[in-house]
Formats: C-alpha cells, structure tokens, sequence
C-alpha cells in the first residue's frame, strides 16, 4: 500500500473522514505527487516549487492543498517513515470563510406563522413542511441528516433524537416541544411510501424510491418563503442550520454546546458564529466584569 493510501485510510479509521474529505484529499496528494514525484521522500525545496505553481490559485483552494500535504507529512513522521518535516516550505495562505446568511427573528416568525396557518388544515404536505421547518431551525440538523432521518429516530419519552452526520459520526439533538406536536401531526397522516411504495417505509420523511431528497427540501422552502412574503434567495436549509446557532448564542449558549448540538468535529468551525453576537459579548463585559462594577470609595 502506497503512503498516500495509508494515510487515507487512517484518516478514515481514526478520525472517521466523509468520503468527500478523502477523496478531495487523494486528488490533492496526488496531484502534488505528478508535479514533484515521490510525495514520501520530497524536500523542502521541492515543496516550495509547488508553493509557485499553486500561485495563482484561490486563498480557500491552495489552503486546503497545504493542510492535506501537512497532515500527510504529520503522519509520516508519526509512523517513523520520516525523521524531518519539510511542510514548513509550504504556503501559509489566510483563507477567510464567508460570513453565513442569518434570518432576523422577524423573518422566522413570518416564515412559521405561514407554514402553521397552511398546516391548519391538517393536510399530509403541510404538516410536513411544518415538521421539516421545526427540525431544521429547532434542532440545527444538516440537510442531509434530516431528509434521511429513519423513523426509529423519532423520540418516544425522551426530548432526544440520535443523528448519524458528516463521517458517520453520531450525535444527540434536542427536540422542542413545538417540534415533538408537529412530529406527531406529521405522523398521524404519514404514508409508509409514495403511491403505496414500500421503499419509504424505514424513513421518516418517505418517497417513492427512498426518502424525499435534498432538491425537494430546497424546493419546499423557497417555495415557503415566497408565500411568507420573504425572498426565496435568503432561504436554504443551511440558513435556518445557522439562524438555529445564531438565536441560540444570542440567547445565551456557549460555544461548546453549540459545537456538540451542531456535529462541529473542530470548535473553530463553530466560532464563526461568535460575529453575529459582538453586542451581546460587550454588553456581558460591561455588566459582568469585575471592573465593570463601582468601587467602593474610603
């Protein structure tokens, strides 16, 4: 087995890497491999030749090369297949992540009262969207996690649900009340499959092949947002991922509980979130902080 394939699957074994991380992270290795030849036994010298040759590249794009060729050489030397690391020739580009989209508190009561007031009728796809709309802003869930929920998922006593996310890593989510009756709504109408397909019947939110997919999540809340009377564009399942971590921070959540409700495998992914809260952080230093406070004068 080549070194690159071993690092790749101790990447998988141990820090249980999504397939999409090894695969960008093989094609990255690989690539540096045809522009210097044998990645084990490259220098420095080499590895600053392709710093020039990734010149031209995007901040995000040369920075996700280097951190592959870093961990690859932090796990030679770990394995004793070399006693030197000649990643510090590599470029150290700052990549800055973008800010993610937030909805205000306004928007997000708009966008429930719309989808309560259609779920009134207890029609099966209201009460579905209402439930999809619960999970996600109340519960932080990914895209992909909660379209492909099974239905064994669904608390029975406990206000928790146990999610399979990114590396197959699993994780406990809370459940809101709120969430628990649309839950319970959906339920009492909810096909085992489309047309009487069985294929859906392990799924919480069933399709005739399987469970409902990403595009129709997308497409329900766009469609959602414009009889809300809200732009469509501001609108994903990811938004209202952060419009959950952002109202939860506001109200007082640390950066710790947010990284586990989340499934964040690094807490600075998790620190994104800090810069919608700037006025609440002051406002605790000027309250809470001992100087803050009126000294006693003798």
């Amino acid at each position: 087995m080549s070194a690159i394939a071993e690092f790749l699957a101790m990447l998988a074994a141990e820090r249980g890497a999504a397939r999409n991380t090894l695969e960008a992270y093989r094609r990255d290795l690989e690539q540096a491999e045809e522009l210097v030849g044998d990645l084990e036994g490259a220098q420095a010298s080499d590895l600053e030749k392709l710093g020039r040759t990734w010149a031209q590249l995007a901040p995000s794009s040369l920075a996700r090369k280097a951190s592959a060729l870093r961990q690859f050489y932090g796990f030679l030397a770990e394995e004793g297949r070399r006693s030197d690391d000649p990643s510090h020739a590599l470029p150290r580009p700052v990549a800055r992540r973008p800010l993610p989209k937030i909805l205000s508190h306004a928007e997000v009561e708009a966008l429930f009262a719309r989808a309560e007031l259609e779920a009134a009728t207890d029609a099966p796809l209201p009460l579905r969207q209402l439930a999809l709309l619960e999970m996600l802003y109340g519960s932080g869930l990914r895209a992909t996690e909660l379209v492909s929920l099974p239905l064994s998922a669904v608390p029975r006593d406990a206000p928790f649900l146990t999610v399979t996310g990114k590396g197959g890593a699993a994780r406990m989510v809370p459940v809101s009340g709120r969430a628990r009756t649309a839950l319970s709504r959906w339920l009492a109408v909810r096909p085992e499959g489309a047309e009487g397909s069985k294929v859906g019947a392990k799924f919480l939110f069933p399709s005739r092949t399987g469970h409902i997919s990403r595009v129709r999540l997308f497409q329900i809340l766009k469609q959602l947002a414009v009889r809300a009377g809200l732009d469509p564009a501001k609108l994903s399942p990811h938004v209202l991922r952060h419009a959950f971590a952002t109202h939860l921070l506001e109200g007082g959540a640390d950066l710790r509980t947010l990284q586990m409700l989340l499934g964040h495998a690094d807490i600075a992914t998790t620190q994104i979130y800090t810069h919608v809260d700037a006025a609440r952080l002051v406002r605790l230093v000027n309250e809470r902080h001992p100087l803050a406070r009126p000294r006693n004068s003798d």
